[in-house]
């Protein structure tokens, strides 16, 4: 899948497997997105293993992303066009998250910046401890000077008058920055965050908290004000040997674009050392390409598209394991409500986007496209992974129906001409479907919407685009050279774990694409405060689901696992994508031989 935000994660819908290996706090990745959890559909897995083989040191993990794309941002603080999964995963190996969590949703303390987080009853202040082990890759410790550059950072991107290639694509998530009265240091490994407003704990350390992944003050801290800051680092985030200056696991060593980009193990990282000599991201110029290079050798990780489902046995005859995985994430088709869109008006109006809704058919998406490995989606929360977030009731709204879709446009003030709805100014449903190139089963989804789009009178045109150029695109509020775009995603992770729908779904949403809907904000807004009880706040969240599920923001597409391929030389890799996030943790990867 692709992702429109960095953790909250945007994932390309070509990339399910990818995805699984690893979507900005935001995520946009694409369709073809996954987690650590296993599916209960298991045709496809193989196993193979490695026994108790002996690590050998000189291993190199090649690595292999969804089909063209490109990596292009290389600071764990994004902005929206640059916000996926796919950048991410390279991020996070070389910065530190605030907050790493374990597969089960809670928080790995022993892999995170924060040690602890003490927070008041009122939910307004909260106190962040930082671990004191965590040191730079110049020798120098991570400390909460680090921790307020990143915040002077991320407030001075947030704004709306930021310079480019800002804003920030996190503002407004979990309350940052507006939200915060103050952040101060109480010392060297201690931070204090005073809200103007009470908020509910869990709410505001998932997705606020979360956000502040410190930047090395002492390396990038260089300009006399915060504007000429954001303007020094937004130049030089899409060059990753800008990162000299690291805390995470690894290290950059090279990048060659839309060729390889390449990380070495960081001498200084105090957590579990790298056992491998390198790790190599390798671009990819189709699933086709891909797959031969599995076959070959020359990718020891990497995906199986679903359109390739009855090949695999050329892969698993070689020990190869394929595992489906799937993401706490969502996918859809985006609708271009952004103002100045010449069909933000069609969209507008709900019947519409009921009708359209109607007509997708995502049992047969899930049968034919996507070969049994994907669950249909009927709101915000995706029925697997199981979390506690999901509401069962939404199941069947807006349930496959050609003819009722017909009907809805017709009572909307919609008729038949020359094949095509027209309303009584003339208006015809004639839109362009952007959709994101590289993967069939992708490709083959969109085809299917057309045809199905048709029956009721919309006509589509189809518009391939590489994930990187797709997403920059659908960020971008002045580019109306698209109507509707399919094979991109959310994975709930980084800022936005807490799936409360800001960033997203909310009015002037920096992850959305201009819908706004006065209930829909209240109803985030009320998921935010805190409560005595949790089933009260569970309460209020169903709500939130619901409404979200009926009034249609985004059209619910379908969650597809990821097709998981492991040499069964590589070890750990399974064992360590992580479910609650989206990315992997690569320091626990080795090779066997």
């Amino acid at each position: 899948m692709v992702r429109k935000m960095r953790k909250r994660a945007l994932v390309s819908g070509a990339a399910a497997a990818a995805i699984v290996l690893g979507v900005t706090g935001c995520g946009t990745a694409a369709n073809n997105a996954s987690s650590t959890t296993s599916s209960s559909n298991g045709a496809t897995a193989a196993s193979a293993s490695a026994g108790e083989a002996s690590v050998n040191p000189a291993g190199v993990i090649d690595y292999a992303l969804p089909p063209q794309t490109d990596l292009n941002w290389f600071l764990p603080i994004f902005n929206a066009a640059n916000d996926s999964l796919y950048n991410a995963q390279i991020v996070d190996q070389m910065y530190i998250p605030m907050l790493v969590l374990n597969n089960d949703y809670s928080i790995n303390w022993q892999d995170s910046i924060a040690k602890n987080i003490t927070y008041n009853k009122q939910g307004t202040v909260y106190h962040i401890f930082l671990n004191p082990k965590w040191k730079w890759s110049n020798g120098q410790p991570v400390t909460s000077k680090d921790v307020l550059f990143t915040w002077n950072v991320i407030k001075a991107a947030s704004a709306s008058n930021a310079p480019s290639p800002w804003p920030f694509v996190g503002v407004g998530t979990g309350d940052i920055p507006n939200g915060v009265k103050s952040v101060v240091a109480n010392g060297p490994y201690e931070v204090t965050i005073t809200l103007k407003q009470p908020a509910n704990q869990q709410w505001f350390i998932y997705n606020g908290i979360i956000q502040l992944t410190p930047l090395p003050a002492s390396y990038m801290d260089v300009k006399s004000n915060i504007v000429d800051e954001i303007k020094y680092l937004g130049n030089n985030a899409t060059n990753m040997m800008f990162d000299k200056v690291v805390d995470g696991p690894f290290k950059p060593l090279l990048a060659k674009d839309k060729q390889e980009w390449v990380i070495v193990p960081n001498p200084s990282y105090a957590g579990h050392k790298p056992q491998v000599s390198k790790i190599v991201f390798q671009y990819e110029g189709s699933n086709e390409a891909e797959f031969a290079a599995l076959r070959s050798g020359q990718i020891n990780v990497g995906y199986l598209d679903q359109s390739q489902l009855g090949s695999e046995s050329a892969l698993t005859s070689m020990g190869d394991t394929v595992t489906p995985e799937y993401a706490f994430g969502i996918f859809w088709i985006e609708m271009n409500m952004y103002k100045g869109s010449p069909n933000a008006s069609v969209f507008d109006q709900l019947p519409v986007r009921q009708a359209l809704q109607m007509a997708i058919d995502r049992e047969t998406i899930v049968k034919d496209i996507y070969k049994g490995f994907a669950v249909p989606l009927y709101g915000p929360i995706p029925p697997q992974p199981a979390t506690k977030f999901y509401d069962p009731a939404v199941n069947g709204l807006y349930s496959f129906n050609l003819a009722k879709a017909k009907q809805l446009l017709e009572s909307a003030g919609w008729h038949m001409k020359n094949g095509v709805m027209t309303n009584a100014q003339g208006k015809k449903l004639s839109l362009t479907m952007m959709y994101v190139t590289g993967s069939e089963s992708t490709q083959q989804e969109a085809e299917l919407v057309q045809q199905d789009f048709g029956q009721i009178g919309v006509k589509v045109t189809l518009k391939g685009e590489p994930f990187s150029q797709f997403i920059s695109i659908t960020s971008d509020p002045s580019n109306h050279s698209w109507d509707l775009a399919l094979g991109s995603g959310w994975v709930y992770n980084g800022p936005g774990f807490y799936p409360s729908g800001e960033g997203l779904f909310n009015t002037g949403a920096p992850s959305g694409t201009g819908f706004s809907d006065p209930k829909e904000d209240q109803l985030i807004n009320a998921t935010h405060q805190p409560y005595p009880t949790d089933a009260e706040t569970m309460k209020v969240f169903d709500q939130y689901e619901m409404y979200t599920a009926k009034v249609l923001p985004f059209l619910w597409t379908v969650n597809p696992a990821s097709l998981v391929v492991v040499a069964p030389h590589v070890q750990g890799v399974l064992q360590h994508l992580n479910a609650a996030d989206g990315l992997p943790e690569m320091q626990y990867w080795y090779v066997t031989k």
